[in-house]
């Protein structure tokens, strides 16, 4: 890392103003006299090449080095609500477990809550070597300043190199601020995660758009952050037989005294969820109008599937936002996948990859689904899904009479 760096006597009044338009980025100011770098600054170092010499220069800072024979053990967060485990936990402890056996580390998962050190019981038989339950009556409720106090004393305690947290609402909330405690470095939706000999954490996930996979590392600061979405990683088999042992830790009540206030908790009805759903039609683009979905949930009836969508078709209003599969919608892993004239884009594809079987249908032979998918007809929907709605009713209709 480096930092701008303005010799302020090196630049005369007259070359302000064509200074001032050396910045693509609008980031140098005149103000009281002085030249100023604001936020919008992109390092591109483009006003120390093409700006008078000498008035701008880019000083590299000196590196922060971490000892990380200190920083030992993946940890993950248990995340619950009312102590009733949220189902990316296992996965995370999958991921854990893998990660782990590269560099000889143990497995440890931070219970945060109240009344839930019997639940805590249920983790050991996922191959956890130990849980940290912090069990308080202030950590009932989730309140930010109260579980970042508890989480932050694991780390101090424990010393993790490496902590993966479930990409859910309150994991979403509470890693970011855990992070900043310790100035380290988090990588939000990661869909890869690959574990260096020298312990260094590759965490590997989509950026600009979903153009390319970006590797991050953090090299010089512990412990490393990552948070992985529900249905990303693979949960492992639940042993016969517990193995691991349950610490009980205490923290000062003071640390987990907070400013917000529970009045009132209010339980959501439970929805429709495309991500616990064994099969799934998704649809694309290649859909016309509204009335043409209902050749598509002929076909969901009959496969008791639920349908989803694409980007495009929530912006027209044909699906709901929260049965959109993507990077920026919901990550899904059904029995069954089936796409209706969807392209492939990596932000769809990165949502629904990790389905048993991917069977698409589109009109482009060169179409990017087909990259990933297991069956595939080159054809237009609305041809081949009345055909296959016929062919399951005659599939049907013959099975009742024996045929």
């Amino acid at each position: 890392m480096g930092k701008l760096v303005c010799n302020q006597g090196k630049l005369n009044k007259s070359d302000i103003e064509e200074f001032l338009k050396v910045c693509p980025f609008g980031a140098i100011e005149y103000k009281a006299g002085k030249i100023e770098i604001n936020a919008a600054c992109k390092m591109c170092k483009l006003c120390v090449k093409n700006g008078p010499a000498g008035v701008m220069e880019f000083v590299e800072s000196e590196g922060k080095t971490v000892d990380k024979s200190l920083w030992k053990g993946i940890g993950v967060y248990v995340d619950h609500v009312e102590g009733v485990i949220h189902p990316v936990t296992m996965e995370l402890i999958g991921k854990a477990r893998e990660l782990a056996a590269v560099v000889d580390y143990p497995v440890y998962c931070v219970f945060i809550g109240h009344n839930i050190a019997d639940k805590a019981k249920e983790l050991l038989y996922y191959g956890v070597d130990e849980i940290f339950v912090y069990d308080y009556e202030e950590l009932e409720d989730f309140r930010i300043e109260s579980y970042t106090a508890a989480f932050e004393d694991f780390i101090n305690k424990v010393k993790p190199s490496s902590i993966l947290v479930g990409a859910t609402t309150i994991g979403r909330s509470l890693a970011p601020r855990v992070a900043t405690r310790f100035r380290t470095g988090l990588t939000a939706d990661c869909t890869i995660l690959e574990m260096k000999e020298n312990t260094d954490l590759v965490q590997i996930r989509p950026a600009f758009g979903g153009n390319i996979m970006a590797q991050i590392i953090c090299p010089n600061t512990r412990p490393q952050m990552a948070t992985v979405r529900y249905k990303i990683m693979n949960a492992p088999e639940k042993q016969c037989t517990p193995k691991g042992k349950i610490t009980r830790c205490d923290i000062d009540k003071e640390k987990l005294e907070s400013n917000i206030k529970v009045l009132n908790v209010s339980k959501k009805e439970v929805e429709e969820n495309i991500s616990e759903a064994d099969v799934i039609i998704a649809v694309g683009r290649a859909l016309k109008s509204e009335k043409d979905m209902t050749m598509i949930e002929e076909l969901a009836e009959l496969l008791h599937a639920q349908i989803a969508g694409t980007r495009p078709l929530v912006e027209d209003g044909l699906i709901d936002a929260k049965k959109q599969i993507g990077l920026s919608g919901r990550t899904v892993k059904p029995k069954l996948l089936i796409a209706l004239g969807i392209s492939g884009a990596v932000q769809f594809v990165a949502g629904m990859n990790n389905s048993e079987r991917i069977f698409a249908i589109n009109k482009d032979e060169n179409a990017s689904i087909f990259n990933v998918a297991h069956y595939g007809i080159v054809g237009d929907i609305y041809d081949i899904v009345p055909q296959l709605v016929n062919d399951i009713k005659l599939r049907r209709l013959g099975a009742n009479y024996g045929l």
